[in-house]
């Protein structure tokens, strides 16, 4: 109920003052459960992806969102509570396996499940190469996957800003649903795996129009903050 009290409440302020559009919304089905899997350029992508949608859009986030103390703890899990985030324990292990076993249920109870499988929000801009947990949850469910481009957000609201950009109109695409059932039966094995992410990046880069990096975005942050300080040092 709060997440459609939530929408109900910022969805018209939010087109009345950013327009956002949408295209390919018929790809994604009335009833019976889906996997929107898409890029993931901002904080923004919370606000916007699900916006023209009829149905609700679960999403898994850290649990970390929701364990916080004080006011901006509060703030925090009413937010994220809103916005359709199931908190998980990203730490890895048998956390990434309770994590698979969360999706499973949101999309055995016929719900959308949304999910990022570049892992993080990318550094720069660019689209970054995919986690295979986003296979293994299509090959399990046998859920229609849809491509879920995010455009403009990076543009509006980049990593470290804390209010959008006026003047930017966000979008979203959402694909064709892939069709995985080639792949049925074979979710242990860990090159079908790759190759069924692979497929949906594939599908991301075509719909959001970004370049493709063939790294991990966590890798690619870490990258990036050892160089800013090694510039830092030489200055």
């Amino acid at each position: 109920m709060f997440y459609w009290v939530v929408k109900a409440i910022l969805g018209p302020f939010l087109h009345l003052v950013f327009r956002p559009w949408a295209e390919g919304t018929e790809n994604v089905p009335r009833e019976g459960p889906a996997i929107l899997a898409g890029n993931h350029l901002s904080f923004a992508d919370h606000f916007f992806g699900p916006l023209h949608l009829p149905r609700k859009v679960i999403t898994l986030g850290k649990a970390e969102y929701f364990t916080g103390r004080g006011i901006k703890g509060l703030l925090s899990r009413a937010f994220f509570t809103g916005v359709g985030t199931v908190p998980i324990d990203r730490s890895g292990g048998k956390a990434s396996e309770a994590a698979l076993r969360t999706g499973l249920r949101i999309l055995r109870q016929g719900d959308i499940l949304g999910i990022y499988p570049e892992g993080t929000r990318t550094p720069d801009g660019r689209l970054y190469k995919g986690k295979t947990g986003v296979a293994r949850l299509a090959l399990e469910s046998r859920a229609p996957v849809i491509p879920w481009a995010m455009v403009n957000t990076f543009e509006m609201m980049p990593p470290g800003r804390v209010f959008p950009k006026l003047g930017i109109r966000p979008g979203v695409r959402f694909g064709k649903p892939l069709d995985f059932s080639r792949y049925y039966g074979m979710e242990d094995d860990r090159l079908v795996l790759r190759a069924v992410t692979d497929e949906i990046m594939y599908a991301l880069m075509e719909l959001s129009g970004q370049e493709y990096v063939d790294k991990y975005a966590a890798s690619a942050k870490v990258e990036m903050a050892r160089a800013a300080r090694n510039a830092a040092k030489s200055a």
